[in-house]
């Protein structure tokens, strides 16, 4: 399986925070089935002020450890964007990772404050599209305006933005609230990939096999394995060569 939402990076962000930790959390996504990640550490100016150089710092630590380590995992990054006009001046500057890309288009993995959807991000969705690149939406269903409104999403979804629901929300990590909306988004095919979404080893690990499993009992195999497989893999099959 490919997870293209984490943060095992060590150090950079709010996920792991030391190598070790990375390793671990390495261990738990293999067990799960999980063979590729693409790692994305924030990216959120005045709070995680990663870069291209300091994203690329960390991937190198934890890809030579892995091999140390005998551990089969493979592993690329880009970075979950926090939604704001510093994304003009970045995307202008060509500063920013991107995910991979979606019908010849560069994907870019975008997130949401979590408690409501600023003014003007339809705006900044459409103009990342007039510029060939396809935001996709990190987790929407723990987004409360979503949560209060799923058809909040759906000016985003005509523009043609791919969404990322998060394995933990479908087993109820989050709440009932994030569980019902992620069941929706599902039910009515709105959701282009699962990913983990992993940040430590206590309560947010890289586990997917439980999620994947009710989300196969929701949609059918088919169209789970898309979410898990086919699309991440489609998207991001250039990281990895």
């Amino acid at each position: 399986m490919y997870d293209l939402h984490n943060h095992l990076l060590p150090g950079i962000d709010d996920g792991s925070p030391d190598i070790n930790t990375s390793l671990e959390l390495a261990k738990i996504a293999i067990s799960q089935g999980i063979t590729h990640m693409v790692c994305t550490p924030h990216i959120h100016p005045g709070r995680y002020d990663n870069t291209l150089a300091s994203i690329a710092t960390a991937l190198n630590s934890f890809k030579e450890a892995l091999v140390q380590h005998n551990l089969n995992l493979i592993v690329s990054a880009a970075a979950e964007v926090r939604i704001g006009p510093e994304i003009l001046s970045a995307i202008k500057l060509n500063t920013l990772p991107f995910l991979g890309t979606w019908n010849n288009q560069q994907v870019l993995l975008i997130e949401f404050p979590s408690n409501m959807i600023p003014i003007g991000s339809e705006k900044l969705t459409q103009w990342l599209i007039a510029q060939n690149i396809i935001p996709m939406i990190a987790h929407p269903e723990r987004n409360q305006a979503i949560i209060d409104n799923p058809n909040r999403l759906r000016t985003f979804l005509d523009q043609g933005c791919l969404t990322q629901i998060t394995a933990g929300a479908i087993t109820g990590n989050f709440g009932q609230k994030p569980q019902k909306t992620a069941e929706i988004l599902l039910l009515e095919d709105k959701v282009t990939i699962l990913a983990t979404d992993a940040h430590n080893l206590s309560y947010r690990p890289p586990v997917i096999q439980e999620s994947l499993q009710k989300v196969t009992q929701l949609i059918g195999e088919t169209r789970a394995k898309k979410l898990v497989l086919d699309n991440p893999m489609e998207i991001a099959i250039n990281k990895w060569h």
